[in-house]
């Protein structure tokens, strides 16, 4: 079974338990057969990797036999994270497929595609496969492929370890919040080998998320890693999503780091490193970030949100770094891939040379206020967006590269779709808190105005 809304902008995502799934191993089966034949892969290998999620062996296994049936033959490198199957497919030079729902509920489960080097997907392709999954049945290949399992975990960890300048950091006192996500898996491998303290939570894999929820945009699922912060007197707190391909930063206070000022430090020793060099950010990340880009002699490249999209950013533009606003940190000698991980090591050996803390790392860059994501269910977008730009009209540049966005003096307001849900985002910034209050609030009037809920 496959329900043609799991097909999203940038994956697969949709619910695969209770009353109404969404899809199913037949589905995922159909799915494994049609990524082969969209790609050409029939006598070639790809990777494959999945999350700790309950439905993850029996879609994965499904997703196998569709695969092996076309001719293919796949690398099961088993339980991953998704940045973990992003360097297995680097490390490898061939397609990979991780089966993960990211942040979603626990009766979610789904499927991110990448091509040789970690090369995003072409949106086209993602179309083609699921015109082909939903059609009739493929025939199967004369010469069916074959199955090996590869552990990549050491050499994963060993990777990070090289990219990021970890001799001589003064000892530091980490939280660390899993989430009983894949952070989990790849913490103790990446973390433990580092002279530092380390203070595990929610480390042991459980797709059923019995602490809180996997999804670190949620204020509320960062109160547990906030509270250790203050409990232990850390440095500072790293936070993942489930599938650990993001990571938020808690203070020395318990306070949360913006994403978008955690873009702006790597970009800033990244650009010391290869002054010149190009930064990628989306649609709605801090102009935080142009101003410390700008300062520091870069370039500024700015894609729609999603990680499909900022990676073909990333690799049209050969640039060093990219960050956006959701926590996914793009890095060139990553394949251009983003990495909760290597930001969390970046971050953890800055704060450690700086010989301060780290509000006062962060203390020296551009301040703005912000609104935060704030999502509405709303029953028909383009009207919704049409009112908001009729009621912006004059006050601002508009432009509908991603959603809509109206940028004034200092000001800038965007509304967009969900590539995952449906819902309609909202994000604001502005000078002050009393500017924003106001265009957030206005735009929301709008907005709620035609909600459903």
């Amino acid at each position: 079974m496959l329900t043609p809304t799991i097909f999203k902008a940038n994956d697969i995502r949709g619910v695969v338990s209770g009353d109404q799934p969404e899809w199913d191993v037949a589905g995922a089966r159909a799915v494994g057969a049609a990524f082969v034949q969209v790609l050409g892969l029939a006598g070639r290998e790809f990777v494959l990797g999945r999350d700790m999620r309950d439905t993850g062996p029996a879609l994965a296994a499904a997703f196998i036999d569709g695969a092996l049936g076309q001719g293919a033959s796949v690398i099961d490198i088993g339980l991953a994270s998704t940045d973990q199957l992003w360097f297995a497919s680097g490390l490898l030079d061939m397609p990979g497929i991780q089966l993960t729902a990211s942040h979603n509920p626990a009766d979610y489960n789904g499927v991110k595609f990448c091509l040789a080097q970690a090369a995003p997907i072409e949106p086209e392709m993602l179309v083609r496969i699921a015109e082909l999954a939903m059609g009739p049945e493929l025939a199967p290949a004369v010469q069916p492929g074959t199955r090996r399992e590869q552990d990549v975990l050491v050499d994963y960890a060993a990777h990070l370890h090289h990219l990021v300048p970890l001799d001589g950091m003064r000892r530091l006192t980490v939280v660390y919040d899993a989430g009983n996500g894949m952070a989990g898996h790849t913490a103790p491998a990446v973390l433990g080998p580092l002279d530092i303290e380390t203070i595990g939570l929610f480390t042991e894999l459980d797709g059923s998320f019995p602490n809180h929820p996997p999804n670190p945009l949620e204020p509320e699922n960062l109160l547990d890693a906030q509270r250790a912060v203050v409990e232990h007197g850390a440095d500072l707190a790293l936070v993942f999503d489930g599938d650990a391909d993001r990571c938020f930063i808690v203070d020395e206070r318990g306070d949360v780091v913006s994403p978008s000022l955690i873009t702006a430090l790597i970009a800033q020793q990244e650009l010391a490193r290869e002054p010149g060099g190009t930064i990628v950010i989306n649609t709605i990340t801090s102009r935080a970030v142009d101003r410390v880009v700008a300062d520091a002699g870069g370039t500024l490249v700015v894609s729609k949100v999603g990680h499909t999209a900022v990676k073909a950013k990333m690799a049209q533009h050969n640039a060093i770094f990219g960050g956006e606003h959701s926590a996914h940190y793009y890095f060139r000698d990553f394949w251009g891939a983003d990495t909760g991980m290597l930001a969390g090591l970046h971050v953890l050996a800055l704060l450690a040379r700086s010989g301060g803390t780290m509000s006062e790392l962060v203390a020296g860059l551009p301040a703005y206020a912000d609104s935060g994501e704030i999502n509405s269910t709303v029953a028909d977008v383009p009207a919704v967006l049409s009112r908001l730009a009729d009621a912006f009209a004059g006050r601002g540049d508009q432009n509908n590269d991603d959603g809509l966005t109206i940028a004034g003096d200092g000001w800038w307001v965007n509304v967009r779709p969900s590539n995952t849900e449906p819902l309609l985002r909202l994000n604001v910034e502005a000078g002050d808190d009393a500017q924003m209050a106001s265009l957030r609030d206005e735009a929301l009037a709008i907005i709620r105005g035609g909600a459903d809920a």
